[in-house]
C-alpha cells in the first residue's frame, strides 16, 4: 500500500504584506503547510498568493478586516472547516504611524490601537478557541522596539504594541500548559523594505553588508520558534541586525 500523506495543516498569517509577513507565509509553505494570508484588500494578495504556488506551495488570500470581531471569527471558522486545521498563527500587523502628542488625534490614537492591540486580541483569541481542544499550536505575534519603549512621537504606537506585548505574555501563561506556544517577537531596526529603500536611503544601503534585518531571515526565526521542543520553549525573541545599537 502506499504511505499515507501527512494531514494537511493550515498557518494563518494576518498582516500578511510584502515583506516579513510575505516572507513568513512562504517558509511555512515551503515546509508543506497551508499557507493563508489575509490583509484588508484581497487584491493585494494576488502576487504573494500566486508565487506561492509557483514555488509549488499552497495558498489562498482572504481580504478581511482584523479589527472586527465577526469578520475574525468568519475567517477562523471558514480555514478550519474548508481548508485545513489552523496549526500556526501569526500576528503581523504594524500600524506604524509618527505624530507629536499634540498632533496626534483620538481617531489616529484608537485607530492604531485597534489595528495594533485589539486585533492582535481578537486573532488571538480565535486561534486559542481552535488550538485549545486539540492540544497544539503556535501562536505568534509581531513587536517592535515600540513594545519595549516610547519614543517621541510613538504614544500611539507604543500604546498599542505594549499592549499587544501584555497580551502575549498572559496567553503564554495560560496556553502554554494547554501544549500551546505563544510567542512575542521583538524586531528592533529597519527591514528590507520599499518604505525604507524610499524613505531612508542611507540606512537601506548599509543592506550590503546586513545593516539591516532581512524577511527571509525573519521568517527562519518564526520556523524556528513553531518547531522549538516543549521542555524549551521561547517565550520572546528578540531580532535585530548585528551593527543594531540598544
Amino acid at each position: 500500500m502506499p504511505p499515507l500523506s501527512a494531514p494537511a495543516k493550515a498557518v494563518l498569517v494576518i498582516g500578511a504584506g510584502d515583506a516579513t509577513g510575505g516572507a513568513i507565509a512562504r517558509r511555512f509553505a515551503r515546509e508543506g503547510y497551508i499557507a493563508c494570508v489575509s490583509r484588508r484588500s484581497s487584491d493585494a494578495l494576488a502576487p504573494l498568493v500566486q508565487q506561492i504556488r509557483s514555488e509549488g506551495g499552497a495558498a489562498h488570500g482572504f481580504g478581511s478586516d482584523a479589527r472586527r470581531e465577526d469578520a475574525v471569527a468568519a475567517l477562523f471558522a471558514h480555514i478550519e472547516s474548508e481548508i485545513a486545521p489552523i496549526e500556526v498563527m501569526v500576528f503581523n500587523v504594524g500600524a506604524n504611524v509618527r505624530f507629536k502628542i499634540g498632533d496626534t488625534s483620538a481617531q489616529v490614537y484608537r485607530t492604531v490601537w485597534e489595528m495594533g492591540a485589539l486585533a492582535g486580541f481578537l486573532t488571538g483569541r480565535e486561534a486559542a478557541r481552535v488550538m485549545t481542544p486539540r492540544g497544539r499550536g503556535t501562536i505568534l505575534f509581531t513587536g517592535a522596539t515600540a513594545s519595549l519603549r516610547g519614543g517621541p512621537g510613538y504614544a500611539a504606537l507604543a500604546g498599542a504594541k505594549h499592549a499587544l506585548r501584555a497580551l502575549s505574555q498572559s496567553m503564554a501563561r495560560e496556553l502554554g500548559p494547554l501544549g500551546i506556544h505563544v510567542a512575542h517577537v521583538v524586531i528592533d531596526g529597519a527591514i528590507d523594505t520599499r518604505f525604507v529603500a524610499d524613505n531612508f536611503p542611507e540606512r537601506y544601503a548599509t543592506k550590503a553588508y546586513d545593516g539591516i534585518l532581512s524577511p527571509d531571515a525573519i521568517a527562519d526565526n518564526y520556523w524556528h520558534l513553531h518547531r522549538q521542543q516543549r521542555s524549551a520553549w521561547t517565550h520572546e525573541l528578540d531580532l535585530r541586525p548585528w551593527t543594531e545599537t540598544f
